[in-house]
């Protein structure tokens, strides 16, 4: 065996959230969130108004939807039934980079070109038509500043965005130009909204007892329907930027990977739990047990899932992808230590991320009985990730005891273009 089997050990005690922590986790979201209410300064969290509610399932008409969260954009067309029922219409979708054709991320490009391409979609999607009324709801992924549903202002680019002139901008604003441009006055965007709260609406249309939506995928982000029971505020849903969530113990590799990235210091919670990261904290600690610490390997997350899956009697699997990524050849028995490497982490990451659900489910209960509900998810580690959804389920039965047979979850994989469609109908209500 090449590994040190104490060293090994260590290491997943590092990568293990028992009970009582993850009460602890759980408790500090609860507080994290009770401040953020009072005062979103005091708190990790961002407690983003949405200025949208939830939908009463009655919702019915013909909508657009705009899905903007990358390079890749999508607009559909998409006919609400009422009850959970929709149709989609007419999908379009095209990148917003080619390379060595065009180009309108980058820093060469202007608001103007990327929304005039944006608007040719739209013109697609309607088939032409510029007289029949559409509203528009627009799912728009990047840090933005909103006061009511219609109007959010870009901050800031992420994800390797540098198109100029869209940051400090109202995002509808420019798309309204843009349509106006092309002679699609027919088109009217009224909503925007996070690719979060898409997920809760989506799904809160399909079924009732619906409040958390969240992403669990290469990033990590929960949403809430707040009732603002004591307060005169109009009951919405916050977005609450989760993976900024600070209250967490981060173990030696998340401090160290933490301080190497490109913003230390920020969304702790993201980084210990997300995939983006969970290949790489693998890679770290992999890099120590072969004795190569500091080594970059670039582990994926499809990687680890591969790992955990691999049922073969000598782990050949195993073998292969350590061999491909390390250059080192292992015997069975280490292999099986990787995957339960790989599975600890993965365990972590569920186990955190189902304290802050329950943080959630603690604070909209108020100290009453919890009431029946659903937590939608949506994303790559909740829906393929082995080991991800029954380590959500068995930490919610830990941290809620019986009323854990309340509350569950379901996969809500088509929100953004749906949930865009519903914030355009509920902009008129």
């Amino acid at each position: 065996m090449a590994f040190n089997k104490d060293q090994f050990d260590s290491i997943i005690e590092e990568f293990t959230v028992d009970g009582s922590r993850l009460h602890e986790v759980a408790a500090d979201f609860r507080y994290d969130l009770r401040k953020g209410l009072q005062d979103p300064a005091e708190s990790s969290l961002r407690m983003l108004k949405s200025y949208v509610g939830l939908p009463t399932g009655e919702e019915t008409g013909e909508y657009l939807a705009l899905d903007f969260g990358g390079t890749n954009v999508r607009v559909l067309r998409i006919r609400l039934d009422g009850h959970g029922k929709f149709e989609v219409l007419k999908k379009v979708a095209k990148p917003l980079r080619v390379e060595g054709i065009y180009d309108f991320v980058g820093e060469g490009s202007t608001a103007e070109q990327q929304f005039d391409f944006i608007a040719e979609l739209v013109d697609e999607a309607i088939e032409g038509d510029h007289t029949t009324k559409y509203l528009l709801g627009h799912t728009f992924s990047f840090p933005s500043e909103q006061t009511n549903l219609y109007n959010a202002k870009l901050i800031i680019w992420t994800k390797e965005f540098a198109t100029k002139g869209v940051e400090g901008k109202v995002v509808n604003d420019l798309l309204k130009e843009a349509l106006h441009r092309q002679g699609i006055d027919n088109v009217e965007p009224t909503a925007v909204i996070n690719d979060t709260v898409a997920v809760l609406l989506a799904a809160a249309y399909k079924q009732e007892d619906t409040y958390i939506g969240s992403i669990y995928a290469t990033g990590h982000n929960t949403c809430y329907f707040e009732p603002f029971a004591d307060k005169a505020e109009r009951p919405m849903i916050l977005n609450l930027e989760s993976g900024g969530f600070m209250k967490l113990a981060p173990n030696r590799f998340d401090a160290e990977f933490d301080a190497q990235s490109e913003k230390p210091g920020e969304q702790r919670l993201e980084k210990m739990v997300s995939g983006r990261y969970m290949g790489e904290l693998f890679g770290m600690a992999l890099a120590e047990l072969l004795g190569e610490q500091g080594s970059k390997y670039g582990f994926t997350s499809i990687d680890m899932s591969n790992t955990i899956l691999d049922e073969t009697p000598a782990r050949e699997e195993v073998k292969a992808i350590v061999k491909a990524k390390t250059g080192r050849e292992l015997e069975t028995a280490d292999c099986e230590l990787v995957q339960q490497l790989a599975s600890a982490i993965v365990i972590r990451s569920a186990r955190l991320v189902t304290a802050t659900y329950v943080g959630i489910i603690w604070q909209l209960a108020g100290g009453k009985a919890i009431a029946k509900q659903h937590i939608a998810i949506d994303g790559s580690v909740y829906e393929k990730m082995p080991l991800a959804k029954e380590n959500i389920m068995r930490a919610l039965s830990e941290l809620l005891g019986e009323d854990a047979a309340v509350v569950d979850t379901v996969l809500e994989n088509g929100g953004s273009g749906l949930g865009a469609a519903i914030a355009a109908a509920m902009s008129q209500e």
